[in-house]
């Protein structure tokens, strides 16, 4: 679940440290389970596929944020730095390094590459300005795992009433994400 929100969410959504330790440790229990069984039998092929098909999905998902990383790192560091103390944290401190690291080897790059090379007036650059933001306003389909009432669609408008929906458990719908970014959060919908 949390590989496929992350997958399909247009920011960056909180970081599941505990969720990945857990895979890596079932990972290495199983490896060492296969390395004791006896080779030619069925099983052995079975949860070796298994093993692969776990790894993928790790990787992948640990691809994905790195890739939103790269991609919206200003915008992540300064949500990071602005977050209240009892929030939690959407980096591990892994991740965290590596968007620091990253930051600060774009910024030393523009400096060496360009702005040296441009008139003094024109020698600072925003990487929050200048790198795109996520679009929270992009659609995204969703499955509902707990029944929700009274989502509002278009909260900025002044009739709500009439846009606000109830989601009903098990149904499927494309909506806003902005709209529904709480609820994914909270693991109430999943994103599909």
């Amino acid at each position: 679940q949390a590989w496929l929100n992350e997958k399909f969410a247009p920011e960056l959504l909180e970081s599941k440290p505990e969720v990945i330790e857990c895979v890596v440790e079932q990972l290495d229990h199983m490896e060492a389970n296969l390395k004791r069984a006896k080779r030619g039998d069925l099983k052995v092929s079975v949860h070796h596929m298994e093993i692969e098909r776990i790894r993928y999905v790790l990787s992948s998902y640990l691809r994905c944020r790195l890739v939103k990383i790269e991609k919206f790192f200003p915008h992540i560091l300064e949500k990071e730095k602005s977050r209240a103390d009892g929030e939690p944290s959407i980096l591990s401190p892994e991740e965290f390094a590596f968007a620091k690291e990253y930051m600060a080897n774009t910024e030393a790059y523009l400096k060496n590459v360009v702005l040296k090379h441009m008139p003094p007036n024109l020698q600072k650059v925003s990487l929050l300005k200048s790198v795109p933001k996520p679009n929270l306003d992009s659609f995204v389909f969703l499955r509902v795992l707990e029944r929700q009432e009274n989502i509002l669609v278009e909260p900025e408008t002044d009739e709500q009433r009439e846009y606000a929906i109830n989601l009903e458990e098990g149904s499927q719908h494309l909506i806003r994400y902005r709209t529904v970014a709480p609820l994914v959060a909270s693991g109430a919908v999943q994103l599909i």
